[in-house]
Protein backbone atom coordinates (compact mmCIF):
# COMPACT_ATOMS: atom_id res chain seq x y z
CA UNK A 1 0.00 0.00 0.00
CA UNK A 2 0.98 3.34 -1.17
CA UNK A 3 1.97 5.30 2.35
CA UNK A 4 0.75 8.50 3.49
CA UNK A 5 1.47 10.46 6.76
CA UNK A 6 0.66 14.15 8.29
CA UNK A 7 2.78 15.95 11.04
CA UNK A 8 1.10 19.17 12.86
CA UNK A 9 2.68 21.89 15.03
CA UNK A 10 1.11 24.13 17.33
CA UNK A 11 4.16 26.14 18.57
CA UNK A 12 7.13 26.11 20.77
CA UNK A 13 7.99 27.70 23.65
CA UNK A 14 7.70 27.99 27.23
CA UNK A 15 5.44 24.50 28.00
CA UNK A 16 6.27 23.03 30.60
CA UNK A 17 3.78 20.46 32.36
CA UNK A 18 4.39 22.85 35.55
CA UNK A 19 2.77 25.98 33.83
CA UNK A 20 -0.15 23.87 32.21
CA UNK A 21 -3.02 22.42 33.80
CA UNK A 22 -3.84 18.88 33.14
CA UNK A 23 -7.14 20.76 31.70
CA UNK A 24 -5.05 22.63 29.57
CA UNK A 25 -3.10 19.87 28.29
CA UNK A 26 -5.97 17.56 27.47
CA UNK A 27 -7.77 20.48 25.34
CA UNK A 28 -4.50 21.19 23.14
CA UNK A 29 -4.12 17.34 22.55
CA UNK A 30 -7.89 17.20 21.52
CA UNK A 31 -7.69 19.60 18.77
CA UNK A 32 -4.14 18.51 17.84
CA UNK A 33 -6.23 14.88 17.06
CA UNK A 34 -8.55 16.83 15.12
CA UNK A 35 -6.32 18.49 12.85
CA UNK A 36 -4.32 14.90 12.27
CA UNK A 37 -7.60 13.37 11.89
CA UNK A 38 -8.73 15.80 9.72
CA UNK A 39 -5.54 15.69 6.88
CA UNK A 40 -5.16 12.12 7.33
CA UNK A 41 -8.99 11.34 6.22
CA UNK A 42 -8.29 13.24 3.35
CA UNK A 43 -4.30 11.46 2.78
CA UNK A 44 -6.36 8.06 3.36
CA UNK A 45 -8.74 8.40 0.67
CA UNK A 46 -5.92 9.33 -2.02
CA UNK A 47 -6.48 13.27 -1.60
CA UNK A 48 -3.45 15.11 -2.19
CA UNK A 49 -1.19 16.63 0.84
CA UNK A 50 -1.71 20.42 -0.16
CA UNK A 51 -5.70 19.73 0.64
CA UNK A 52 -4.83 17.52 3.79
CA UNK A 53 -2.57 20.75 5.06
CA UNK A 54 -4.99 23.19 4.10
CA UNK A 55 -7.49 20.82 6.33
CA UNK A 56 -5.42 20.55 9.65
CA UNK A 57 -4.43 24.12 9.48
CA UNK A 58 -7.52 25.32 9.13
CA UNK A 59 -8.87 23.43 12.40
CA UNK A 60 -6.27 24.74 14.19
CA UNK A 61 -6.88 28.39 12.56
CA UNK A 62 -10.93 28.01 14.24
CA UNK A 63 -9.43 27.18 17.20
CA UNK A 64 -9.03 29.56 20.26
CA UNK A 65 -5.85 28.22 21.92
CA UNK A 66 -3.67 28.62 19.23
CA UNK A 67 -1.77 31.98 17.96
CA UNK A 68 -3.20 31.84 14.55
CA UNK A 69 -7.02 32.94 13.09
CA UNK A 70 -8.95 32.63 15.89
CA UNK A 71 -6.81 33.55 19.33
CA UNK A 72 -3.95 35.26 17.07
CA UNK A 73 -2.02 36.98 19.71
CA UNK A 74 -2.53 41.16 19.35
CA UNK A 75 -0.54 43.86 17.98
CA UNK A 76 1.02 46.98 20.09
CA UNK A 77 -2.61 48.80 18.46
CA UNK A 78 -5.06 45.63 19.65
CA UNK A 79 -5.73 44.48 16.36
CA UNK A 80 -4.91 40.82 14.83
CA UNK A 81 -2.94 40.60 12.11
CA UNK A 82 -1.91 37.64 10.29
CA UNK A 83 0.27 35.52 8.34
CA UNK A 84 0.43 31.93 6.51
CA UNK A 85 2.06 30.36 3.52
CA UNK A 86 1.75 27.11 1.78
CA UNK A 87 4.03 25.32 -0.33
CA UNK A 88 3.64 22.04 -2.85
CA UNK A 89 6.41 20.07 -3.29
CA UNK A 90 5.93 18.10 -6.65
CA UNK A 91 5.40 21.53 -8.59
CA UNK A 92 7.58 23.70 -6.39
CA UNK A 93 4.60 26.44 -6.39
CA UNK A 94 3.91 28.10 -3.30
CA UNK A 95 1.43 31.35 -1.95
CA UNK A 96 1.11 33.19 1.15
CA UNK A 97 -0.21 36.03 2.43
CA UNK A 98 0.92 39.01 5.30
CA UNK A 99 -0.54 41.36 7.72
CA UNK A 100 -4.22 40.40 7.00
CA UNK A 101 -6.79 41.73 9.75
CA UNK A 102 -10.27 40.13 8.21
CA UNK A 103 -9.49 36.72 6.37
CA UNK A 104 -10.85 33.65 8.86
CA UNK A 105 -8.28 31.39 7.93
CA UNK A 106 -5.13 32.73 5.97
CA UNK A 107 -3.76 29.60 5.15
CA UNK A 108 -6.86 29.06 2.35
CA UNK A 109 -6.12 32.22 1.10
CA UNK A 110 -2.25 31.24 0.38
CA UNK A 111 -3.11 28.12 -1.37
CA UNK A 112 -5.43 30.20 -3.43
CA UNK A 113 -3.07 32.70 -3.90
CA UNK A 114 -0.74 29.79 -5.21
CA UNK A 115 -3.15 28.38 -7.55
CA UNK A 116 -5.39 31.38 -8.78
CA UNK A 117 -2.84 33.88 -8.83
CA UNK A 118 0.95 34.55 -11.16
CA UNK A 119 1.93 35.83 -7.41
CA UNK A 120 3.59 34.12 -4.34
CA UNK A 121 3.09 36.77 -1.43
CA UNK A 122 -0.06 39.44 -1.38
CA UNK A 123 0.10 41.68 1.88
CA UNK A 124 -2.70 43.50 4.05
CA UNK A 125 -5.54 45.03 2.05
CA UNK A 126 -4.39 43.95 -1.29
CA UNK A 127 -4.17 39.69 0.17
CA UNK A 128 -8.25 40.79 1.54
CA UNK A 129 -9.26 41.96 -1.71
CA UNK A 130 -7.80 38.86 -3.30
CA UNK A 131 -9.65 36.50 -1.06
CA UNK A 132 -13.23 38.47 -1.24
CA UNK A 133 -12.96 37.60 -5.34
CA UNK A 134 -12.15 34.14 -4.48
CA UNK A 135 -14.80 33.42 -2.07
CA UNK A 136 -13.01 32.99 1.14
CA UNK A 137 -15.10 34.34 4.15
CA UNK A 138 -13.90 37.55 5.31
CA UNK A 139 -14.69 38.58 9.51
CA UNK A 140 -14.16 41.46 11.46
CA UNK A 141 -11.10 41.77 13.42
CA UNK A 142 -12.90 41.19 16.67
CA UNK A 143 -13.77 37.66 14.92
CA UNK A 144 -9.82 37.02 15.69
CA UNK A 145 -9.58 38.41 19.17
CA UNK A 146 -10.31 36.31 22.41
CA UNK A 147 -11.02 37.60 25.69
CA UNK A 148 -7.83 35.80 27.10
CA UNK A 149 -5.52 37.97 24.49
CA UNK A 150 -7.34 40.87 25.55
CA UNK A 151 -6.23 40.82 29.03
CA UNK A 152 -2.46 39.84 27.66
CA UNK A 153 -3.07 42.93 25.53
CA UNK A 154 -3.95 44.72 28.91
CA UNK A 155 -1.34 43.50 30.94
CA UNK A 156 1.56 44.77 28.20
CA UNK A 157 0.18 47.83 27.92
CA UNK A 158 0.42 48.91 31.06
CA UNK A 159 4.10 47.22 31.45
CA UNK A 160 2.95 44.22 33.75
CA UNK A 161 4.94 41.34 32.38
CA UNK A 162 7.39 40.91 28.91
CA UNK A 163 6.08 39.30 26.21
CA UNK A 164 4.72 35.25 26.95
CA UNK A 165 7.85 32.92 25.37
CA UNK A 166 4.81 30.76 24.26
CA UNK A 167 2.87 33.47 22.28
CA UNK A 168 6.01 34.40 20.38
CA UNK A 169 6.67 31.22 19.36
CA UNK A 170 2.55 30.02 19.01
CA UNK A 171 2.46 29.24 15.39
CA UNK A 172 0.31 26.70 13.30
CA UNK A 173 1.83 24.30 10.56
CA UNK A 174 1.70 21.07 8.79
CA UNK A 175 3.52 18.80 6.54
CA UNK A 176 2.20 15.32 4.52
CA UNK A 177 3.23 13.05 2.61
CA UNK A 178 0.25 11.60 0.38
CA UNK A 179 -0.55 8.76 -1.53
CA UNK A 180 0.78 9.55 -5.05
CA UNK A 181 4.22 10.53 -3.09
CA UNK A 182 3.87 14.25 -3.17
CA UNK A 183 4.66 16.22 -0.22
CA UNK A 184 2.99 19.90 1.04
CA UNK A 185 4.14 22.19 3.93
CA UNK A 186 2.03 25.12 5.45
CA UNK A 187 2.39 27.26 8.29
CA UNK A 188 0.01 29.84 9.53
CA UNK A 189 0.49 32.42 12.80
CA UNK A 190 -0.59 35.38 14.21
CA UNK A 191 3.00 36.57 14.89
CA UNK A 192 4.73 37.97 17.68
CA UNK A 193 2.37 39.82 21.14
CA UNK A 194 2.56 43.31 20.89
CA UNK A 195 4.07 44.11 17.38
CA UNK A 196 4.44 46.87 16.03
CA UNK A 197 5.58 48.48 12.67
CA UNK A 198 3.66 46.10 10.33
CA UNK A 199 6.38 43.14 11.62
CA UNK A 200 6.14 40.16 9.53
CA UNK A 201 8.38 36.69 11.03
CA UNK A 202 8.95 33.82 8.99
CA UNK A 203 5.70 32.40 8.24
CA UNK A 204 4.84 33.79 5.25
CA UNK A 205 8.20 33.61 4.18
CA UNK A 206 9.23 30.65 1.90
CA UNK A 207 12.37 29.25 2.10
CA UNK A 208 12.22 30.38 6.08
CA UNK A 209 9.31 29.17 7.73
CA UNK A 210 8.12 26.52 4.97
CA UNK A 211 9.68 24.66 2.40
CA UNK A 212 8.69 21.60 0.32
CA UNK A 213 10.44 19.88 -2.47
CA UNK A 214 9.50 16.05 -3.47
CA UNK A 215 13.10 15.86 -4.15
CA UNK A 216 14.19 16.57 -0.32
CA UNK A 217 11.41 17.45 2.46
CA UNK A 218 8.51 19.02 3.56
CA UNK A 219 9.22 21.67 6.74
CA UNK A 220 7.06 24.15 8.77
CA UNK A 221 8.74 26.10 11.13
CA UNK A 222 7.99 27.87 14.41
CA UNK A 223 9.89 29.81 16.77
CA UNK A 224 11.68 33.36 16.73
CA UNK A 225 11.32 34.29 13.09
CA UNK A 226 13.66 36.62 12.45
CA UNK A 227 16.26 34.16 13.31
CA UNK A 228 14.40 31.47 11.09
CA UNK A 229 14.24 34.48 8.35
CA UNK A 230 18.43 35.28 8.70
CA UNK A 231 19.37 31.18 8.55
CA UNK A 232 16.18 30.54 6.21
CA UNK A 233 15.97 27.60 8.19
CA UNK A 234 13.55 25.64 6.51
CA UNK A 235 14.92 25.89 3.04
CA UNK A 236 18.58 24.66 5.05
CA UNK A 237 16.97 21.64 5.62
CA UNK A 238 16.45 20.70 2.13
CA UNK A 239 19.49 22.07 1.12
CA UNK A 240 21.63 19.87 3.48
CA UNK A 241 19.32 16.48 2.19
CA UNK A 242 20.17 17.73 -1.66
CA UNK A 243 24.19 18.97 -1.39
CA UNK A 244 25.34 17.46 1.71
CA UNK A 245 23.30 13.92 1.42
CA UNK A 246 22.38 14.63 5.11
CA UNK A 247 19.26 12.56 6.42
CA UNK A 248 16.27 14.28 7.46
CA UNK A 249 16.91 13.96 11.06
CA UNK A 250 20.64 14.86 10.92
CA UNK A 251 19.70 18.08 8.47
CA UNK A 252 16.64 19.53 10.98
CA UNK A 253 18.69 18.34 14.42
CA UNK A 254 21.76 20.46 13.05
CA UNK A 255 19.55 23.49 12.16
CA UNK A 256 17.39 23.69 14.86
CA UNK A 257 19.93 22.64 17.80
CA UNK A 258 23.14 23.53 16.57
CA UNK A 259 22.67 26.17 13.62
CA UNK A 260 19.91 28.38 15.33
CA UNK A 261 20.25 27.56 19.17
CA UNK A 262 24.20 28.93 18.86
CA UNK A 263 22.62 32.16 17.41
CA UNK A 264 19.96 32.77 20.32
CA UNK A 265 17.23 31.66 18.23
CA UNK A 266 14.40 29.77 19.32
CA UNK A 267 12.01 27.78 17.81
CA UNK A 268 11.29 24.73 16.25
CA UNK A 269 10.07 22.55 12.87
CA UNK A 270 7.97 19.42 11.82
CA UNK A 271 9.51 17.79 8.79
CA UNK A 272 8.77 14.74 6.87
CA UNK A 273 10.18 13.12 3.72
CA UNK A 274 9.53 11.44 0.62
CA UNK A 275 9.53 8.04 2.56
CA UNK A 276 7.56 9.45 5.21
CA UNK A 277 10.41 9.64 7.53
CA UNK A 278 9.47 12.10 10.42
CA UNK A 279 11.49 15.04 12.19
CA UNK A 280 10.38 16.96 14.81
CA UNK A 281 13.43 19.08 16.82
CA UNK A 282 13.00 21.93 19.15
CA UNK A 283 15.16 23.62 21.46
CA UNK A 284 12.71 24.87 23.64
CA UNK A 285 11.21 23.81 26.76
CA UNK A 286 7.97 21.96 24.58
CA UNK A 287 6.31 21.92 21.67
CA UNK A 288 3.10 21.18 20.12
CA UNK A 289 3.04 18.37 17.75
CA UNK A 290 2.12 14.89 16.81
CA UNK A 291 1.55 12.59 13.58
CA UNK A 292 -0.23 9.91 12.07
CA UNK A 293 0.87 7.75 9.60
CA UNK A 294 -0.54 4.87 7.25
CA UNK A 295 0.76 2.38 9.43
CA UNK A 296 -1.52 3.41 11.81
CA UNK A 297 0.68 4.93 14.37
CA UNK A 298 -0.30 7.91 16.20
CA UNK A 299 1.62 10.24 18.21
CA UNK A 300 0.76 13.56 19.96
CA UNK A 301 3.41 15.20 22.57
CA UNK A 302 4.45 18.33 24.16
CA UNK A 303 7.28 18.30 26.46
CA UNK A 304 10.97 17.24 25.99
Amino acid sequence: MPKYAIVVHGGAGSITKTNMSDGVIQAYQVELKKALDAGAAILKSGGTSIDAVEAAINIMEDSPLFNAGKGAVLTANGKAELDASIMDGKTMMAGAVAGVRDIKNPISAAKLVMQKSDHVLLSGKGASQFAKLQGLTIVPNSYFITDKRKEEWKAMKNKEKENNEKDKHGTCGCVALDTHGNLAAGTSTGGTSFKKWGRIGDSPIIGAGTYASNSTCAVSSTGHGEFFIRYVAAYRVAAMMEFKKSTLAEASNFVVNDLLKNAGGRGGMICIDHDANIAMPFNTEGMFRGFIKSDGTVKIEMFK
